[in-house]
């Protein structure tokens, strides 16, 4: 009787052991700390990026929409960029029309860098950079607690948008507007205004932009100024970004979802030399085969992950 009892403890401590054991495997495993959380996921909000040139009544009416939609819009407007005093005083105004609440703020890099200017885009649903010179906004914003925080209120789902420089600033690189080698063997006439009269390897000066399209490299301006070579030639050194240019008076509207969207009154070019074969490196000259073309006017899809453009 005494083995019975002995034996039979054993297989009720063997159960209770199993079941413990099973009830721990089932436990959901422990949830990621915040900020790792927070880095893992996309962006919230959208992208509306102008090629330049007038800015047809549409797409600031799309940017108004996209910030909340009139009375609930909260836009604010860095026209650094430009060396002009009244610069961004006009759109300004346009957004208000259309029912947003819009500032202009203006500031030097050390205001950038304060909490107070920081603070300023609490709240904010829109943010808007205006042209001119991108080199000079960067310059201001670049690494500051303002650039911080516009880049917070996007991903937590604020629309940020620009025109012109305020485009070429989107991407990383960023596409300066200067050229090392003008023509190459064949430089122009000393006086010539021409420029990127070549596809070239190290002649298309970029810095750092504020990168908040992923995967991607803006041009501007882009069809109306002939500025295929100069895309082109970044794209072949950066063959893993996909080119982007964007032509005056249209825009292209990145989603936190879905493919790429073009607006606007003219087109927008894609180059994408993902699967291209290119020269290397360690060649003089710069060459491919195998580069997609895609030129999408308004109403063109473009979705980056697959590479496939649907025309309207």
């Amino acid at each position: 009787m005494k083995a019975f009892s002995r034996a039979w403890r054993r297989e009720v401590v063997l159960c209770l052991t199993v079941v413990c054991l099973a009830c721990a495997s089932a436990q959901p495993p422990a949830a990621a700390p915040p900020s790792a959380a927070a880095s893992a996921g996309a962006a919230a909000g959208s992208l509306l990026i102008v090629g330049g040139g007038p800015i047809p009544d549409a797409l600031l009416e799309r940017f108004v929409t996209l910030a909340g939609g009139r009375g609930r819009a909260r836009i604010v407007v860095y026209p650094m960029a430009s060396e002009y005093e009244d610069a961004g005083v006009e759109i300004t105004g346009d957004f208000r029309k259309l029912g947003a609440e819009a500032e202009r703020v203006v500031l030097t890099r050390s205001q950038a860098d304060t909490e107070e200017a920081a603070k300023r885009l609490a709240g904010v649903t829109g943010v808007w950079f205006g042209g001119g010179d991108q080199a000079r906004l960067t310059g201001v914003l670049a690494g500051t607690k303002v650039e911080a925080a516009i880049r917070a209120r996007y991903f937590a789902g604020a629309v940020v948008g620009g025109t012109s420089a305020g485009a070429a600033v989107m991407s990383t690189p960023m596409i300066t507007g200067d050229e090392k080698k003008p023509g190459g063997d064949r430089p122009p006439e000393k006086d010539s205004s021409d420029a990127f009269m070549t596809i070239a390897r190290d002649d298309v000066v970029t810095v750092d932009g504020f990168g908040l399209i992923r995967g991607a490299i803006v041009d501007q301006h882009h069809i109306r100024r002939r500025r295929g070579n100069r895309l082109l030639s970044v794209v072949l050194e950066h063959p893993q970004l996909v080119g982007i240019g964007i032509d005056e008076s249209t825009a292209l509207e990145v989603g936190p979802t879905g493919p790429w969207r073009i607006l606007g009154a003219s087109a927008a070019v894609v180059y994408d030399a993902r699967q291209a074969q290119i020269t290397p490196a360690s060649s003089a000259t710069l060459g491919t085969t195998g580069v997609r073309l895609s030129v999408l006017p308004a109403g063109s899809t473009y979705d980056l992950a697959t590479g496939v453009a649907t025309l309207p």
